[in-house]
């Protein structure tokens, strides 16, 4: 993405992007980039359209792309939602092969991709940007925030940045959002502490699913108590679905953990996909835990899921699932 960005502001600007991928994030990053730096102001008013694929066709996108801009360099054609037009999209095709050179048509394909097998995506890499934006896997999600908050010049603890990724998961655009809210309140060059988390975006420090797992992991029987029932009390910010999740991923790791060989921290960190940082918790956990134990552990965790969904226990109250689960983790 980054190369894309830095092509536009050099001024090597292709006549199409075509954005498509499960991330939204990336696909809007791009595309709110391109409206707002290729034309001037005084330009945008006949030269940039904005239309959105449940309002249009492919062969009005093609008759606009063919338009020549006025009294400008280029037009901008930015075609939202093009998702709803996945139907009819190779018919772009016929366009792509003869480009109007002074139009920058921008296509955003959201949670979908062509098929690369087909004539368009062949046309689009040779004659512009075929970008497929990826989810970030969850392991990645910290790196991110440390990144995006270094561009603004703010640095953030790592354990900050996991009560981010453990509240909000992998959405980017929800945690970018969060971001912004810290940006205004807190002057560049801070250290963001999980106390700017809890105070400015409400994610509590010392009850939140990241604290719940270190409770765990180093059998505090009296804050994981604590922990579910803050839980049970505020289950709407605290899902069950999540906490079982996170849970699994958890001893998932454990015993990941147990069967390797090489248990130094940088391999361990390595093998499991984590921040050495973090690596701490899971020899506490598996010191903790033998192997059978975790295995056991594991199966409750999935049998609480299937009570969840109300298999088996269509009256178990989710509350109750979760104390449950917890007491057969530390017994």
């Amino acid at each position: 993405m980054n190369s894309i960005l830095n092509d536009i502001k050099k001024g090597n600007v292709k006549p199409i992007y075509f954005l498509m991928g499960d991330e939204a994030f990336f696909i809007d990053k791009i595309s709110n980039y391109i409206e707002k730096s290729i034309l001037s102001e005084e330009e945008k008013g006949f030269n940039q359209m904005i239309v959105y694929g449940k309002d249009t066709s492919v062969k009005d996108i093609i008759s606009n792309a063919k338009r020549f801009p006025m009294m400008a360099e280029k037009q901008v054609i930015i075609v939202k939602e093009a998702q709803h037009l996945s139907r009819n999209i190779e018919e772009l095709a016929a366009y792509v092969s003869n480009m109007q050179p002074t139009t920058v048509l921008v296509i955003c394909y959201k949670y979908k991709k062509l098929d690369g097998r087909r004539k368009l995506a062949g046309l689009i890499k040779k004659n512009g940007v075929l970008f497929e934006s990826k989810k970030l896997y969850d392991n990645k999600v910290a790196d991110w925030i440390k990144t995006e908050l270094a561009q603004k010049k703010y640095k953030i603890d790592p354990i900050a940045a996991e009560m981010l990724v453990n509240f909000l998961g992998n959405n980017l655009s929800k945690i970018a959002k969060e971001l912004e809210k810290l940006r205004i309140v807190l002057p560049q060059g801070t250290l963001i502490t999980p106390t700017d988390i809890e105070v400015n975006i409400g994610i509590s420090k010392d009850y939140n699913i990241f604290e719940f797992r270190k409770a765990i992991s180093t059998k505090n029987v009296v804050k994981a108590n604590e922990i579910v029932n803050y839980f049970n009390h505020n289950i709407k910010d605290n899902p069950l679905v999540v906490t079982l999740g996170s849970l699994g991923d958890l001893f998932t790791k454990i015993l990941l953990l147990h069967g390797l060989k090489d248990k130094s921290q940088q391999n361990a960190a390595r093998k499991l996909g984590v921040h050495t940082f973090f690596v701490r918790e899971y020899f506490d956990a598996a010191r903790n835990y033998p192997m059978r134990k975790v295995s056991q552990i594991i199966s409750y965790i999935h049998e609480a899921d299937m009570k969840s969904k109300g298999l088996g226990a269509s009256n178990f109250a989710q509350k109750d699932i979760l104390k449950e689960l917890l007491f057969k983790i530390l017994h």
